[in-house]
């Protein structure tokens, strides 16, 4: 049945091509004052003034949802480490207390120590806590999420969380397009990491290939993790096994996966915290988006963040991300990057709009059928309990989505 939602103040379409949005085109929200949305079999039919839509020979058919407030194309986080057992409390208060990433790397903790409890985590346990946390990416107004692994670091268990990912996904109606993560870190039982990524590509990427598991395959590039020259490699790897290229670069220096990501054809990079000139040239000769997560420098007590307004000037496109992960970024809510964005990283309300939508799809090569809301597009809506779209960034704290429309189909409405 069409689905018909009226009475709108704002209707952000992001109108415009099927394709990353950079430089001045980021800040063009397609703003129609008084919209409506239309859609019927999952897709946008009509999307524009209320008056206009309701000539569509479907309107007078559709289910009718009237309702003041902002509508905009669900946010498309590209980023998440969605799959974890538990939360890293210790490391929480360890951080507290002063302790730096490596200190707490040092002491057991980080990326390892959420691998121990994954492991000892059982398949049902893993599938039945992602789908609980996929109900609260939906309530506040996220359509789709990329989902990494790499808390396994081993064959059985990185398996397990992909497997997770499908069960959980047959179930909701969160989408969630998976990652190999397993180049995530070097896990104990491994001697370095030429020994582990020859596991990865002779043990795990062939089974994770010929079952359609992930979409992507991602790699965390920094020193005392993997090198610009294995990165490159290691994606090649993936790429040649039907898996589209993600990297983790300049994370915590200046080392070099930028440019190794970039060579290799990934479609984003990701964090970029010490990315410079060069690193952003080679991004834009290269078609990859800079998917930004300030939430976690927010969460680590940083000062620096990735310089956003760099991108958008050198002419990169910039995507907006939870990075949501129990270690450095526990937040799942869109809504609060928006509002780091703009007060850290001096983007304007409307590019991180753009970065939380057009741009998402776009790091997820996914384009042509998220992120904006245009006839034959998906019919993946948000509606927020505000007047104005800016208030989406302006306040913070709180949950200002009262519907999502996942596909054509009202799957949150805030009671």
């Amino acid at each position: 049945m069409a689905l018909l939602i009226t009475g709108l103040d704002q209707l952000l379409t992001f109108k415009g091509p099927a394709a990353p949005r950079c430089g001045r085109a980021q800040g063009a929200v397609g703003l129609v004052k008084g919209g409506a949305v239309l859609s019927e079999g999952g897709l946008i039919c009509a999307a524009g003034p209320e008056k206009e839509v309701l000539r569509h020979p479907l309107a007078k058919k559709a289910r009718v949802i009237r309702t003041k407030g902002v509508a905009m194309p669900a946010f498309v986080d590209s980023h998440t480490h969605a799959v974890f057992a538990e939360p890293r409390l210790r490391d929480f208060s360890l951080r507290t207390q002063g302790a730096a990433y490596a200190e707490i790397k040092a002491k057991g903790g980080g990326i390892i120590s959420s691998v121990r409890a994954v492991r000892r985590q059982r398949p049902a346990d893993t599938a039945a806590q992602l789908l609980e946390r996929a109900e609260r990416f939906l309530e506040c107004g996220t359509g789709t999420v990329e989902v990494k692994t790499g808390y396994g670091l081993d064959r059985e268990s990185e398996l397990k969380i992909l497997y997770a990912v499908k069960a959980a996904a047959a179930r909701t109606r969160l989408e969630m397009l998976p990652t190999l993560l397993s180049a995530h870190a070097v896990p104990p039982e491994f001697g370095g990491t030429k020994e582990y990524l020859l596991h990865i590509v002779s043990k795990i990427l062939p089974e994770v290939s010929a079952n359609g598991l992930a979409v992507f395959a991602d790699i965390f590039c920094e020193k005392g993790y993997f090198s610009p020259e294995e990165s490159f490699a290691y994606l090649q790897a993936c790429k040649a096994a039907g898996l589209i290229p993600k990297i983790h670069a300049e994370q915590l220096s200046l080392f070099g996966g930028t440019l190794a990501g970039a060579a290799a054809g990934a479609v984003s990079a990701d964090h970029l915290d010490h990315a410079g000139k060069r690193e952003m040239a080679a991004m834009r000769r290269a078609g990859t988006v800079a998917a930004l997560l300030p939430a976690s420098n927010y969460f680590l007590g940083l000062s620096k963040y990735p310089d956003a307004r760099a991108f958008i000037a050198a002419g990169v496109p910039v995507a907006l991300a939870t990075d949501f992960n129990p270690g450095t970024s526990p937040c799942w809510n869109m809504q609060f990057v928006l509002s780091a964005a703009c007060t850290q990283m001096k983007m304007t309300p409307e590019e991180a709009l753009c970065a939380a939508t057009v741009n998402g799809a776009a790091a997820l090569g996914a384009s042509c059928r998220l992120g904006s809301l245009q006839p034959g597009l998906q019919a993946d809506i948000a509606v927020f309990d505000a007047s104005d779209y800016r208030e989406l960034c302006y306040y913070f704290g709180a949950n200002l989505n009262k519907l999502t429309v996942k596909k054509g189909q009202v799957v949150y409405q805030k009671a």
